[in-house]
């Protein structure tokens, strides 16, 4: 397939969809950018309706899978729906366009009609947490770092679905994660039930080609019939009305008012630069 920020791979009943944005760690940008985020929708497509594959690998190339959203493109992306980008505040329109788009990009990967499998290592956080969350099964590196350092831009609990979350981890650990944005690697990740399996990293790709190679051993039929009872089960657990309730809660966050001594992330990138903004965002929760 002729694509620029992904790889796409298919070997007999298995595809690969590899995040190739290496130099920035794969972070995903958004809906309309042109970039990695519709690259990978489209990718997911060609494999949903590829009637030889019975499972979908989701990794990233590089040293990370996935570092989150691309931080120099958040709150911009709204302003560009505007005539005139920057003359005034994005409207609420904008922001619930662009936030319905990329929570339903969440929802894909939710609803596969395959059987789905990310394979984490180094960087997973943010967006990257989220997609491995919304898989059927995650195989992670024992040195992974996962975590929903987002959450640390003000969300403090809001802006993804939180429903996945709080089945996998429990409601403390749940809350903690995203209050406090603290990571975990993959042995602490396997230990409370966010990661299916943790392997020492040299033992990654071997490990889920060989957990995937099972699953093939499964009926097309099956696993298509399987993934529609689990979409009905989704819907029963409120899984798909937790992403509504995500987008939504993630638009009302852009429009949070900041206190003078609370840390203004965008204005921060303004100042400092995106890099610098980050850093200054991560250095208070090391007090």
């Amino acid at each position: 397939m002729d694509f620029k920020y992904i790889i796409y791979e298919k070997e007999d009943a298995i595809a690969k969809i590899t995040l190739n944005r290496p130099e920035v760690l794969n972070v995903m940008d958004f809906p309309g950018d042109g970039g990695i985020y519709d690259e990978f929708m489209e990718a997911l497509d060609i494999a949903a309706d590829d009637d030889d594959i019975k499972v979908m690998i989701i990794k990233g190339n590089g040293r990370s899978f996935c570092a989150g959203h691309d931080l120099s493109r958040i709150y911009k992306v709204y302003e560009e729906q505007d005539a005139e980008p920057g003359k005034r505040r994005p409207s609420q329109r904008a922001r619930l366009k662009i936030d319905r788009k990329w929570l339903g990009g969440h929802q894909k990967i939710l609803l596969f009609p395959k059987i789905t499998i990310a394979q984490v290592h180094g960087h997973c956080i943010g967006e990257g947490a989220v997609i491995a969350e919304m898989s059927d099964i995650a195989i992670v590196a024992d040195d992974a770092h996962i975590s929903h350092a987002e959450q640390r831009l003000g969300f403090a609990g809001s802006g993804i679905n939180l429903i996945p979350l709080y089945q996998m981890l429990g409601y403390k650990r749940a809350r903690w994660m995203v209050l406090s944005g603290d990571a975990i690697d993959g042995k602490e990740a396997e230990r409370i039930g966010w990661a299916t399996r943790s392997v020492p990293s040299e033992k990654l790709e071997e490990e889920v080609e060989k957990v995937a190679a099972r699953m093939t051993l499964l009926p097309k039929d099956g696993i298509m019939i399987g993934k529609a009872s689990n979409q009905w089960i989704c819907d029963i657990i409120g899984l798909n009305a937790g992403l509504s309730h995500a987008y939504i809660t993630h638009t009302l966050f852009t429009n949070l008012r900041f206190e003078p001594e609370e840390y203004n992330f965008v204005k921060g990138r303004k100042d400092k630069g995106t890099r610098e903004g980050i850093h200054k965002r991560d250095e208070r929760y090391k007090k």
